[in-house]
């Protein structure tokens, strides 16, 4: 009986590996950044993100954020925010075509350090996610509170070109890791990772553009789904320095 239990454990991780099933899906993500730049204390940063699949070609996401960041010491930065998700159905091949709206308030902490010629970035986020009711493929009544998730970012910037002692060109790694929390989440702690390679082009102080290469990494309400998801991303930066036009 104990050589039974014996062979039961060793072979139950590959039994539940075997279990797992993942979708690899491909998309391409277009975004605008804007940051207002008050005072040396005050930011105000807002981002539009066109979120679609390709082969075969679908809308995944619209997505609207701002977030007001304060200066609170040192290199720290504080933020609130709120941003507002359009969300249609997860796979391309979906015979819906309805878009749920989510709202997400959110609170950060952000810190920048310089170590040498690279640039160390951590953010720490956690938001609270209201989905809106559906039903029979519809939307009925308003929004409901579903889970709070609480988000990482490690960040690194690698200087590639300067001109002028200006950084023009980087090469930038970001690895982002995220956690749902609440009464609704039963197998799905883990929520995603995503890992994130850029090359970003600084063309002059107000505006930069970016093209890069995400995975993200996803695990779905089941435990055992997961979508794994390749994704180009193209995107515009544009800084506008009120402090300036003083």
């Amino acid at each position: 009986m104990k050589k039974i239990i014996l062979v039961i454990i060793l072979l139950l991780p590959e039994f539940l590996l075997a279990q797992k099933k993942v979708e690899n899906q491909q998309l391409i993500w277009y975004g605008y950044y804007n940051n207002l730049k008050f005072n040396e204390n005050w930011n105000l940063n807002s981002e539009i993100q066109e979120r679609q699949f390709y082969n075969p070609t679908a809308q995944h996401q619209l997505v609207f954020r701002s977030n007001l960041e304060r200066k609170v010491f040192g290199d720290w930065k504080a933020s609130v925010g709120m941003t507002l998700f359009l969300q249609n159905p997860n796979t391309p091949n979906s015979e819906s075509n309805l878009t749920v709206p989510e709202l997400r308030p959110d609170i950060g902490f952000s810190n920048k350090q310089k170590l040498g010629f690279l640039t160390i970035n951590h953010r720490y986020k956690a938001e609270a996610r209201f989905f809106h009711d559906v039903e029979n493929d519809r939307l009925v009544g308003g929004y409901r509170f579903s889970n709070f998730r609480l988000r990482y970012q490690l960040g690194l910037d690698f200087p590639i070109w300067k001109k002028e002692g200006n950084e023009k060109l980087l090469l930038k790694i970001k690895d982002e890791i995220m956690f749902n929390v609440g009464n609704k989440i039963v197998k799905n702690t883990f929520d995603k990772n995503r890992i994130y390679a850029a090359f970003n082009y600084k063309l002059n102080n107000s505006y930069a553009f970016e093209l890069g290469y995400m995975n993200w990494f996803q695990q779905q309400k089941s435990g055992v789904d997961f979508y794994n998801r390749d994704i180009l991303r193209l995107s515009i930066f544009h800084n506008i320095d009120f402090k300036k036009d003083k």
